[in-house]
């Protein structure tokens, strides 16, 4: 302050034929002065060693928004699904928006699931005998969770249920060995195969998901399969908004406990990863 007013006084000597020009040029810079002494910052204290801080205090400092750090992290972790299957799956007959691994993974971005990407691995045609041969391709997406649609195409060709159930175990197994949790998706087909047969195909899907403790969606189709509103004109393939109908309502709730306990798992792993660290510093500084 003192050196500011020196300068306000000397300003204020220098002769001149301008004197009010002079005064309220020095008035302008005083002001300037003293708003910029304002905004320096005060200087930091000196730490002393009878100040320095402690090993568990910086360890507490470390570890304090650990919770919320790991919670990002797993939500910005990428996840992948796949969705695996027939023509029921790649979504024949509608547009690439509408099938229902597109609006699946609409759906999970609007439900916050922002970094989740489906993936479209449907195949018209496609038996359970076809699918189990290019399982090797399809692994290499390494998807965390998939989900199985297979055995309609099957069941039309007549191919004995002892064959398709077997495929469809060699699958998940397979899938998860790759380390994809599994979901199952049930199906159920017309009467005009003769009643022994359709019944043996509809209780094949619960067993298997009970045998090998998987998680069963327990008809695929439910609320659209036979709906002539909500399926196309061949009757077998949904509409758009039939697909909508299968994805809300008979995806979603068996596929987001599943996504949690992922996510889950991710927070665990990234809760150790960020520990280890802080514990290895403090020991450091002991």
């Amino acid at each position: 302050m003192k050196n500011m007013k020196k300068i306000f006084l000397t300003l204020n000597k220098q002769p001149s034929a301008y004197p009010y020009r002079l005064v309220s040029l020095s008035v302008a810079i005083l002001a300037a002065l003293i708003t910029l002494s304002g905004c320096q910052q005060k200087p930091e204290p000196v730490t002393t060693p009878d100040d320095s801080v402690t090993p568990s205090q910086t360890q507490n400092a470390t570890t304090t928004n650990t919770p919320t750090q790991n919670g990002q992290q797993a939500n910005e972790q990428a996840l992948t699904i796949l969705a695996l299957g027939d023509s029921l799956t790649e979504g024949l007959g509608v547009a690439n928006d509408a099938n229902y691994p597109a609006q699946l993974e609409e759906s999970l971005h609007k439900l916050g699931y922002n970094n989740v990407k489906v993936i479209n691995s449907g195949l018209s045609g496609e038996t359970s005998t076809g699918l189990v041969n290019r399982l090797d391709w399809v692994a290499q997406t390494k998807p965390d969770i998939t989900i199985l649609t297979i055995g309609a195409n099957d069941a039309i060709r007549g191919i004995d249920v002892a064959t398709v159930d077997a495929n469809i175990r060699q699958a998940i197994t397979e899938l998860q060995d790759n380390g994809s949790t599994v979901i199952l998706g049930g199906m159920q087909i017309y009467d005009n195969l003769g009643s022994d047969y359709v019944q043996a195909f509809a209780d094949m899907y619960p067993r298997i998901a009970k045998d090998m403790n998987v998680p069963l969606i327990p008809f695929f189709l439910a609320g659209v399969g036979g709906d002539p509103k909500l399926n196309q004109a061949d009757a077998i393939h949904p509409t758009a908004e039939g697909y909508t109908i299968v994805v809300n309502d008979n995806i979603l709730p068996i596929l987001k406990p599943e996504l949690e306990k992922t996510l889950e798992k991710l927070r665990a792993g990234n809760t150790n990863n960020t520990n280890t660290p802080a514990a290895t510093q403090t020991q450091t500084q002991k």
